[in-house]
């Protein structure tokens, strides 16, 4: 087995142990029951957990991964005083924390979906593409995590710059895009606005949703600018491959500030 496997298999042990794995799995698969239960649709039951996910998802992965990474500063210190590769410390601290968290999203948000039989045949693609979107904002979240932990020495600071992180992406940008919008309506804004999904991982998650949902034109500008360059299916699957991009562009920064750092 490869170094970057067992300390994969290391870290993972010790994430499963922490309690907020379980916390985590319980919470999607109440609010999965609940929306099930009481949301009037299947439909509207997998909008409701498109909204949590795009919402819950990177703040909660944010402040665990960062909050981890910073704890095992001594085990990290530890392993790079032996003749070990620094990527393969990054890629067992990496996947040590995302396949975790990724399996408990699938399990707490996929487990109610599959008793219900994803809805049917109508919505098993809007709920593969909640799935997928849920791991990917996982996979893109921890890495943001790492970059955060190896580029800022102060623990404190660096879990604010983590929750800034999330603010900017999953509040703040929106309310940018729309005095945008209000800046420059009387100019062509498709292109725009198109570009400003692709930029933004969390509009690009519930871009890919809403459009399998056909439901774009709910979630604002950007969604219904997508909607109208990408109507067919292939623009549920753009958006995701520009998701999976997104994953690995902060997994690269994050490796070559692990590099980079002075332990």
């Amino acid at each position: 087995m490869s170094t970057a496997l067992r300390l994969t298999r290391i870290h993972a042990r010790d994430v499963l142990r922490g309690r907020w794995v379980v916390f985590y799995t319980l919470g999607f698969a109440l609010l999965a029951e609940a929306f099930l239960r009481f949301s009037g649709s299947d439909s509207n039951a997998v909008l409701g957990l498109g909204t949590v996910t795009i919402i819950a998802v990177p703040l909660l992965t944010l402040v665990v991964a960062t909050v981890h990474l910073y704890g095992a500063r001594e085990f990290v210190e530890a392993l790079l005083a032996q003749p070990v590769r620094r990527r393969a410390v990054f890629a067992g601290l990496y996947l040590g924390i995302a396949l975790p968290a990724a399996g408990a999203y699938v399990v707490g948000v996929g487990v109610p979906l599959a008793a219900r039989g994803f809805g049917g045949e109508l919505l098993r693609g809007a709920c593969a593409t909640l799935l997928a979107a849920g791991v990917l904002l996982t996979l893109t979240f921890v890495a943001v995590a790492c970059c955060v932990a190896f580029l800022i020495e102060d623990r404190l600071r660096g879990l604010g710059v983590a929750l800034g992180v999330w603010m900017l992406v999953a509040v703040l940008y929106d309310a940018a895009v729309l005095m945008f919008v209000a800046m420059a309506s009387d100019r062509p804004l498709e292109k725009p606005l198109l570009a400003l999904t692709f930029a933004n991982p969390i509009d690009l998650a519930r871009v890919s949703l809403l459009l399998r949902l056909d439901a774009a034109g709910l979630m604002g500008y950007t969604g219904a600018a997508f909607q109208h360059f990408f109507a067919e299916w292939w623009g549920a699957a753009l958006a995701l491959a520009a998701l999976m991009a997104w994953a690995a562009i902060p997994v690269a920064i994050g490796a070559r500030a692990f590099d980079q750092k002075d332990f």
